[in-house]
């Protein structure tokens, strides 16, 4: 394990497990919470989460998640199963000799980390989400077949985001990345930000203010820099794996969250505005719900855009189950 830099107190290694080797990064010492980005972030995004549970006495564990910066990045979409993804967060676990952890994922990593908590109660004892609320298996058919049965494949941005010239849209990375985080933000006019269900409102569009200012500059620079030497394939394939995923785990079908768990999200986040959320939505699944949080006008990134409000909600929550 290395220290990244020397006024850092951040601590660098890398886990081989589950075919893959991760990059993981930690902080602080006492009950571990393990933090899971979505797309298209990296550990570098929970910079300001870690060091707030850190300071309360936790052990903030972060990771690059296959596909991302200095991960490794496998070809085929096959391997971005959540199941995959889920293999990679207790194979994290196991190397690092940690028995139990609570779980903070935003966007996919929040499905991620949903799904891990209904497969692995015994290792993931609370789940704190951001911005995607809980989706787990069913036994009927999938979001994205009944979307499609809609007639909605042309709109809705996941069946772009799986197409074999998505890596080429996403590819000139100093544009799109500081592109996707401004539109999906609380920043823009509501009749101009992301709309998931209108390819013209859609991710890929500059940013008309370069980094957007709530996002750490160095940050946004080190995905770019990852990005422009990588792509955005890996990343990609988690969306093309994602009916693969649903076709495979009809053995989850019913599956709950018992564990207490936690949900905040940014009222100005276009995901959202697909559908009207309420706590009781959630209850059928997530029975443990103890925490339900609207951001006002904040939108797909409140890790970053509400960081003061999110760590408090954070570390609350983790002293209720540790204290």
């Amino acid at each position: 394990m290395t220290i990244l830099d020397r006024n850092s107190s951040l601590k660098q290694t890398f886990v081989e497990t589950n075919g893959v080797k991760l990059n993981v990064v930690e902080e602080g010492e006492g009950p571990v919470v393990l933090f899971v980005h979505g797309f298209p972030d990296g550990w570098r995004g929970w910079r300001r989460q870690m060091a707030a549970v850190a300071a309360a006495g936790y052990r903030a564990i972060a990771f690059d998640t296959r596909g991302y910066g200095e991960s490794s990045k496998p070809e085929d979409a096959a391997l971005y199963t959540i199941l995959y993804h889920v293999g990679d967060l207790v194979g994290i676990l196991a190397k690092l000799g940690v028995e139990r952890a609570t779980l903070v994922g935003h966007d996919f990593g929040a499905t991620v980390s949903w799904n891990a908590a209904a497969m692995r109660p015994d290792l993931f004892n609370a789940v704190f989400g951001l911005s995607v609320p809980p989706v787990l298996p069913g036994a009927g058919p999938s979001m994205l077949e009944m979307l499609k049965a809609a007639g909605k494949e042309e709109a809705f941005y996941m069946f772009r985001q799986m197409r074999p010239e998505a890596d080429q849209e996403w590819a000139d990375a100093a544009s799109t990345f500081p592109g996707m985080l401004y539109w999906t933000s609380g920043l823009p006019e509501a009749s101009e930000a992301w709309n998931p269900m209108d390819p013209s409102k859609s991710l890929n569009r500059p940013s008309p203010v370069g980094i957007p200012p709530f996002a750490d500059r160095e940050d946004v620079e080190a995905a770019i820099a990852g990005f422009k030497r990588d792509g955005f394939h890996g990343p990609l394939n988690i969306y093309r794996a994602m009916q693969p995923y649903f076709d495979q785990a009809k053995a989850f079908a019913g599956a709950k969250i018992q564990q207490p768990a936690f949900f905040a999200f940014g009222t100005a986040d276009g995901m959202m505005k697909m559908r009207a959320l309420k706590a009781e939505d959630l209850t059928p699944s997530v029975p443990n719900l103890t925490g339900f949080l609207p951001i006002e006008g904040v939108g797909h990134w409140p890790q970053l855009e509400a960081s003061e409000i999110v760590n408090e909600a954070l570390v609350t929550f983790l002293d209720k189950r540790n204290g």
